[in-house]
């Protein structure tokens, strides 16, 4: 094992802490313009419609060029989501044996080659497998970035950094849903193209950058860790990586034994009672928020006839959930960043976010409805940060690739992608958008009673274990 450098040194490495969650930042904003960018309607586009009278027009964007009908649109999406939930619980188990980083690296070149081949597709087919492999790009991101953001975040502003790294969610999609319909206008496909050319150095950066390395997974064949100095001269570095070569070649795990692994670690985690009231809760508030998203615009319009429900709903959804999710991290770094106070914060945002905008929904004026449910969305996007604190220190620290990988699967099979479908079963059954409304919104309340419960469960920090893989931060910045 490396030693770490004394303080005498005074070159500091340029890849510092802050330095690093800024590159992650700016890679899930990418990410998540990329989820925008295919919904809009500029990218998106509309089929070809012809008239009673025989006029027919062209359609534009991807269903109108490819002559898609509503279903095929809708498996653009879910061929995404298929590649990002297969993907992220193998990409999280090879964090055991691949060094993370570049685990990172390989999926980050995957989702530029993939995201350009969007911009070359040229049927159905072709776009569908593309936006697959897309999915399976990101999975590597969103299953081991937030583990490396906790690692190397001060102490004292672990949920802070959390908070601005998953506010790039609905800043990103807000952006994309602009850009989509700027760039779409001129060509649907540069829109994938300029992604994918703004993603090449970040991909590049996960092969030539000598890898960092997670607190708590010390697999043979990885790197040391870069700290505030690297002092490791040239014949330490040499020496370090000769030995690791030797144990790389020993200490390959075969197909069996990663599986094996893979069901006790999944046994392990499914037994931690903290992490899984955290994620049942997870999946209720996702899945309002998923079919917020989605129909939030349609129900808006038939409620309060807003002519422009797509532009209020996407520009309070933006603006709600930046500000509520940078809150929600700086408010639990003040009460002091623990398990217990994690759930006290998930629980009462939640239920008086679910309070003002149940209450939004009652009232017949649409400026009462916007005021009120701004305040509920403000409160409710506070939870973002607080939750994945909760499921990176409710496990030990080899498990939170793993951890992540899960929370992402469970919340998205179980919470936002059979939300949508139900909540049009049940407007088709009642026929009354308010009273919709109103049904999902409820479901919030849910949410916030089964973290509640997480407030009374015996929580342990297992930040600190796996002692015998310790791992130094990343670096340490100079005061």
């Amino acid at each position: 094992m490396a030693r770490a450098p004394t303080s005498s040194v005074t070159n500091p490495s340029w890849f510092t802490p802050r330095r690093l969650l800024a590159i992650f930042c700016v890679i899930n904003l990418l990410n998540y313009i990329d989820r925008g960018t295919i919904a809009s309607n500029g990218v998106n586009g509309s089929r070809r419609t012809c008239s009673k009278t025989g006029t027919c027009s062209s359609g534009s964007g991807i269903q109108g060029d490819f002559d898609l009908n509503n279903f095929e649109d809708g498996v653009i999406s879910s061929a995404f989501m298929v590649g990002l939930l297969v993907s992220s619980p193998i990409f999280a188990s090879l964090a055991k044996s691949v060094n993370p980083f570049r685990l990172i690296g390989v999926g980050l070149t995957v989702w530029t080659l993939a995201v350009a081949f969007c911009g070359f597709s040229f049927n159905f087919w072709s776009i569908a497998i593309s936006r697959m492999l897309v999915g399976v790009g990101e999975a590597s991101f969103i299953s081991l970035a937030a583990p490396f953001i906790d690692d190397n975040a001060p102490a004292a502003q672990r949920t802070a950094w959390l908070g601005a790294f998953y506010m790039c969610i609905p800043t990103g999609v807000a952006v994309g849903y602009v850009y989509g319909g700027l760039v779409g206008n001129f060509s649907w496909r540069w829109a994938f193209w300029l992604e994918a050319i703004l993603m090449l150095p970040f991909a590049i950066l996960g092969f030539v950058m000598k890898p960092l390395q997670l607190k708590g997974l010390s697999p043979a064949g990885s790197k040391i860790v870069l700290t505030a100095a690297d002092g490791c001269s040239e014949d330490q570095d040499g020496e370090v990586s000769r030995r690791e070569e030797d144990a790389d070649e020993s200490s390959k795990p075969s197909r069996l034994t990663v599986l094996t692994i893979f069901w006790k670690d999944m046994k392990v985690l499914l037994l931690e009672k903290v992490y899984v009231v955290n994620v049942l809760g997870y999946i209720a508030y996702n899945f309002v928020i998923g079919a917020y998203s989605y129909w939030g615009p349609k129900a808006g319009y038939n409620i309060y006839h807003m002519s422009n429900a797509d532009y209020l709903f996407g520009g309070v959804t933006a603006v709600c959930g930046i500000f509520g999710t940078l809150t929600g991290g700086l408010v639990l770094d003040r009460m002091t960043s623990t398990i217990s106070n994690a759930f006290k914060l998930l629980s009462f945002a939640t239920f008086v976010g679910a309070i003002f905008c149940f209450a939004a929904f009652c009232f017949k004026s649409l400026y009462v409805f916007l005021a009120l449910f701004s305040i509920g969305e403000l409160l409710v996007f506070a939870t973002q940060a607080p939750v994945n604190f909760v499921c990176l220190h409710s496990v030990k620290p080899s498990l939170r690739p793993l951890s992540m990988a899960i929370s992402t699967v469970s919340i998205h099979i179980f919470g936002d992608v059979p939300s949508s479908p139900l909540v049009g079963l049940l407007q088709d059954h009642v026929n009354n958008w308010r009273a919709t409304a109103l049904i999902l919104t409820s479901i919030l309340f849910l949410a916030a009673g089964i973290w509640f419960i997480g407030v009374f469960l015996n929580s342990v920090d297992r930040y600190n274990e796996d002692s015998e893989n310790p791992v130094t931060p990343l670096l340490e910045e100079k005061a």
